[in-house]
């Protein structure tokens, strides 16, 4: 039998569940080239190392880590700022947390982007989730339609390079569900906005991340501090 040759596409790859579906889907059709930003981040090192396993898990010769320290420099979010605290976890809230790093996405896509033309890739994948867009505006799907025509507009004329979301309009839930259905190494992943040992298990990404697991019947495989009820 013939085999077909794969499409190259790049996956934004923080480390997190959420990546981490995404790059078991786009596994599904494409060869994977994975990109990783650190921006000064409370858990920048744990992040780079789930980065790294995921990619091990998925024998990715194509890695990027990009350091965007301009965006710990600007400032604006207690995932960079020390002197602001990282708040309790507040499902309900639906202003935009402390926890916003302004404009990351659209920061990690440029990176994306770039990388992907130089590759002649044909996607970006990001596990972007609109569940979380009520706090964060860079992860709707209005954002990522319009950053689709910047792309035709700023890129060479051949290169043809589309946003891909495929899990923006899932529940933590589906993503959990999604994540196991695929076999995604959920194990090797990290969400916490605040620790690098153990989940503390109370910040928004721990509680939206235990609540997914929970909702869908699974035992999250990561370790936490405490492990609320959500």
């Amino acid at each position: 039998m013939l085999s077909v040759k794969k499409d190259t596409a790049v996956i934004a790859v923080s480390g997190g569940m959420d990546s981490c579906v995404t790059a078991a889907i786009a596994n599904l059709e494409f060869n994977l080239a994975f990109a990783h930003i650190n921006y000064g981040q409370r858990t920048e090192k744990r992040e780079l190392k789930a980065f790294n396993q995921i990619a091990d898990h998925y024998r990715v010769k194509e890695r990027l880590i990009i350091d965007f320290t301009h965006l710990a420099k600007i400032g604006g979010s207690s995932l960079t700022d020390k002197n602001l605290s990282i708040p309790k976890a507040d499902l309900n809230n639906k202003s935009i947390p402390s926890s916003y790093v302004p404009f990351r996405n659209a920061n990690i896509l440029s990176a994306c982007v770039s990388w992907a033309e130089v590759l002649n890739a044909k996607a970006v994948f990001i596990g972007a989730v609109y569940e979380d867009s009520s706090g964060y505006p860079d992860c709707t799907p209005d954002f990522f339609s319009a950053y689709d025509k910047m792309i035709d507009l700023g890129t060479k004329p051949e290169t043809k390079i589309k946003i891909a979301t495929p899990i923006i309009n899932l529940s933590k839930a589906e993503i959990v569900k999604k994540g196991i259905e695929l076999d995604a190494p959920l194990h090797l992943t990290w969400s916490c906005y605040q620790n690098e040992d153990e989940a503390c298990g109370i910040c928004d990404s721990c509680a939206l991340r235990l609540r997914g697991f929970q909702q869908a019947g699974f035992e999250d495989p990561i370790k936490y501090n405490i492990r609320p009820k959500y």
